[in-house]
């Protein structure tokens, strides 16, 4: 059994060998604050990746002379960088090595808000040297592929991404993912092919119903899929004696007495989650022949959910790690040769989460390390086990100092009905840790997990302004068994709003908040929480910032072409989850914002995007219109263009600077 995380102290730097950087850093004097563009700021460097064979490095780095990110390559015989890829108006996004001699990539667009986005990421692939450029998949719109079984022998057109690659042999194939239509252009199901990278032609796979997940074993073949038709999860196994599809399973989508497939091994054997009977789910091995979960776990992780992934040595045919996140990442290995290597590492870069990556050939001497704590922003390494030496490759955010960030603490404080919530707790550095100015910081979702134990650009912007952040994992949050989930169904307004409170009243006794200062904030469901927290709780909460929130949930019933809720998940998603439209219309009426805006007087920010399809901006001004009959201080903000979030660096800075406006003026001491 795995417990949680328990490092909580950055030490000393290390001394690196040697230095890779493509961009100067950003140079802040430590006598000030650090700027608000140094934490909202594209990250600089992304996704090393190596070669199968471990020889070249890819990496993406943005141009000096356009901004956009490039698809670079290091031979690591003489650690000479070279531009493959790149787009004159686009960023490479993603990529993927096939073999050691070709990579696929895609577009992005990181300067382009959801709403002007006119073009797909397209998918293109390129040899090493730079020759057999070919264009895969359109990143022009237009109708898409037919859903057929037949050869295609032409470009692919609609979205397209990368599922995986063919590791049964140095192929050139690899395999890509389109979405399935309804008519209400609702993704019903995930269409499998595959597609030769130096010809473009590609063989579409049968689905064996709406398949939304497709499984592919060490063979390269599309082993298991899993559909999902009215609520109802069926996962069906390829049965090699035959080449038909098999039923292993039928159940509920909230029915934790199912399972999840997540790999197949090397060995062919099938690992599944699953909580077999217990609060929480653990990793299994699935008996193909029996239709069974073996009785004893794989791995369990005491208080949590297993969510990770298994890490395979194709060569030696074996499962030889597991990553996993209790209250931060980590790494179980199950080979004593890599535990070693983790350990050598780790002593050399203590303080920090260091999460290694190999080739495919683990024979090579290199591995990338992804190192970060709750004070140092992602920076890649890359370290010689022959040399031992680590060559720095680059920072996501050089601008950030760790010495200059605030310590993250994963604590627990009691709800009122006793049930345990997991929370996460920052106090501003250098702060005597006392009666402190606090932000309840609420996620979104909110059936989904909302933080871990990382360097949170928001979290640590506000610490810098002298502000403790409290960030609860309310009930209905995901990650900490299926006790903690399901208390939060239908509780909308209710005991998961309880929980927020209850979390600002465990701060107060504690002694970290000022009972007078305490702002309520969050986005998306987390903008929902801090409306409703300004109405039920004004005695906690001094004000509010509500970003992209919803604010009427009986909009959320609504299928347009505004909402992007699939008709799925409103008819048989929702319904468990958040209420009935028929059944619980009142409890949806009175725990809606919209209907009892009049009893928010507190200041408050309110922001939008124009081209939001989860929470349409018609939820914020419907909120603004009724709220504005009784409370003069309110800010409206709108981002004509943007969606559910600020894609463009101008417009976070604009927000979060605005932000602190905001916070100056009303949490300052009385």
């Amino acid at each position: 059994m795995l417990k949680p995380f328990r490092r909580r102290i950055l030490t000393s730097c290390l001394a690196i060998s040697a230095s890779l950087m493509f961009l100067p850093a950003t140079s802040v004097s430590a006598a000030d604050k650090p700027s608000i563009e140094s934490f909202f700021a594209n990250a600089e460097i992304q996704k090393p990746g190596l070669s199968p064979d471990g020889k070249t490095l890819a990496i993406l780095a943005p141009s000096k002379q356009t901004g956009y990110l490039q698809l670079i390559v290091i031979n690591l015989e003489n650690m000479t960088p070279r531009v493959l890829a790149n787009f004159s108006n686009a960023d490479v996004d993603t990529y993927h090595w096939v073999n050691n001699q070709r990579i696929v990539y895609s577009a992005g667009f990181h300067d382009v808000a959801q709403g002007e986005m006119r073009y797909y990421p397209g998918l293109f692939a390129i040899n090493l040297d730079g020759s057999e450029r070919l264009e895969l998949a359109s990143p022009v719109p237009r109708d898409a592929a037919s859903a057929g079984s037949s050869i295609i022998s032409r470009k692919l057109t609609g979205p397209t991404w990368v599922v995986a690659t063919d590791h049964s042999h140095e192929s050139d194939d690899i395999y890509v993912g389109q979405p399935v239509y309804t008519s209400l252009m609702d993704t019903k199901a995930i269409r499998l092919l595959k597609l030769n990278t130096k010809t473009g032609v590609s063989t579409a796979y049968t689905r064996a119903g709406n398949t939304i997940e497709w499984l592919i074993d060490a063979d390269g073949t599309p082993r298991i899929n899993v559909t999902l038709e009215k609520g109802l999860e069926t996962i069906y196994y390829l049965d090699p004696a035959n080449a038909e599809w098999r039923k292993l399973a039928e159940f509920s989508q909230f029915d934790t007495s199912g399972f999840t497939p997540i790999a197949f091994a090397p060995d062919g054997n099938l690992y599944v989650t699953s909580n077999a009977g217990k609060d929480t789910s653990a990793i299994y091995h699935y008996d193909l022949k029996k239709n069974a979960l073996d009785e004893a776990p794989l791995i369990t992780l005491e208080g949590y959910d297993f969510s990770g992934n298994l890490i395979m040595d194709n060569a030696k045919k074996r499962l030889v790690g597991i990553r996993y996140l209790t209250d931060a990442n980590g790494t179980f290995w199950l080979d004593a040769d890599l535990k070693a290597i983790q350990k050598k590492i780790d002593d050399l870069m203590p303080g920090t989460i260091n999460l290694l990556s190999f080739s495919r050939q683990y024979t090579n001497p290199y591995i990338v390390i992804r190192s970060y704590s709750d004070r140092q922003p992602t920076a890649y390494y890359l370290y010689n086990q022959v040399t031992q030496k680590i060559l720095n490759l680059g920072e996501t955010h050089p601008a950030i100092k760790a010495k200059e960030m605030a310590a993250q603490e994963f604590v627990h404080y009691q709800a009122k009905d006793g049930l345990s919530i997991p929370a996460y707790l920052t106090l501003p550095k250098g702060s005597n840790k006392k009666n402190l100015p606090m932000i309840v910081l609420v996620h979104g979702g909110p059936y989904v997990r909302g933080e871990e134990w990382q360097w949170n650009p928001e979290v640590q912007f506000l610490a810098s302004r002298g502000y403790a952040v409290l960030q609860p994992e309310f009930r209905g949050s995901t990650g900490f068994g299926t006790k903690h989930l399901t208390a939060g169904f239908k509780q909308w307004g209710l005991a998961m709003q309880e929980d927020i409170a209850d979390g600002a009243r465990w701060a107060i006794a504690q002694g970290y908040a000022d009972p007078k200062r305490i702002c309520i904030a969050g986005a998306s469901y987390g903008g929902y929480a801090t409306l409703m927290g300004l109405a039920k709780n004004p005695e906690l909460f001094r004000c509010g910032i509500e970003w992209v929130g919803v604010t009427d949930i009986n909009l959320m019933f609504e299928s347009s072409w505004q909402n992007d809720s699939s008709e799925e998940w409103q008819k048989y998603g929702m319904p468990v989850m958040v209420g009935d439209p028929v059944k619980d219309a009142a409890q949806l009426k009175a725990t809606s914002p919209v209907n009892i805006a009049d009893q928010i007087k507190q200041p408050l920010i309110m922001a939008y995007g124009g081209s939001d399809r989860r929470v349409p901006i018609k939820h914020g001004e419907k909120f603004r219109d009724a709220v504005a009959k009784s409370n003069k201080q309110v800010e409206w903000i709108e981002y004509l263009d943007e969606g559910h979030g600020w894609a463009l660096v101008k417009n976070r800075i604009d927000f979060w600077r605005r932000v602190e406006k905001f916070l100056d003026k009303n949490l300052a001491p009385q």
